[in-house]
């Protein structure tokens, strides 16, 4: 299934003037093997773009093949070693929350609560992170982005390629101790909307 058919109808609704760039990104980097599979790419935005509450943005898919389901920080519900970024994530959310450390990786709970997992880039080459910086991405997603802040959803930015989208948000800068996960959900709350079950 080509990258546009899987996104969601509200998302292909609202890109319809960006169909043409993402058909082209798709092109560009069909030269490549690239991660993760083909049909996992739009996984992101494949709910409904007016169900979404929360947006954690990273950077790029993880480069071991192992990892990237299509879903930025998720892995594969089987993987046990976990890599860094989502180790950090786990140990912030036992900081700010209180609860254990989830013995999967697998995020795909938080995404069916409304929680838009994207990277700034959707694909790269096997081994080679940021390899597709330039293919495209970041400008597509950057206009994801925007939609989504439209809609005056809770953005928490992770990392460098993700702070570049800070301008959308009234965004808190930094990792450990910033307490995103409580935060957003005393945000969601304020907003009359169900806090997210960040357990896992």
């Amino acid at each position: 299934m080509i990258f546009r058919e899987q996104l969601h109808p509200s998302w292909q609704e609202s890109l319809k003037e960006h169909l043409p760039l993402l058909d082209a990104i798709e092109e560009k980097i069909s030269v490549d093997s690239y991660l993760p599979k083909s049909d996992l790419v739009m996984r992101a935005l494949s709910r409904d773009l007016y169900d979404s509450k929360v947006l954690i943005l990273g950077q790029d898919p993880y480069p071991n093949p192992n990892y990237p389901v299509g879903l930025a920080f998720s892995i594969p519900e089987k993987e046990t070693v976990f890599p860094p970024s989502l180790k950090n994530m786990f140990k912030e959310l036992n900081a700010d929350l209180g609860v254990d450390i989830p013995e999967s990786g697998d995020l795909s709970p938080w995404a069916e609560q409304g929680v838009v997992l994207l990277n700034r880039t959707l694909t790269c080459r096997s081994g080679e992170s940021n390899s597709h910086s330039d293919s495209g991405w970041r400008k597509f997603t950057d206009i994801c982005v925007e939609k989504i802040a439209e809609l005056g959803v809770i953005a928490i930015l992770w990392g460098n390629n993700a702070q570049e989208c800070s301008k959308y948000f009234t965004a808190h800068r930094g990792f450990f101790g910033s307490k995103p996960f409580s935060r957003a959900n005393v945000a969601l709350m304020k907003a009359d909307k169900d806090p997210i079950v960040w357990s896992i």
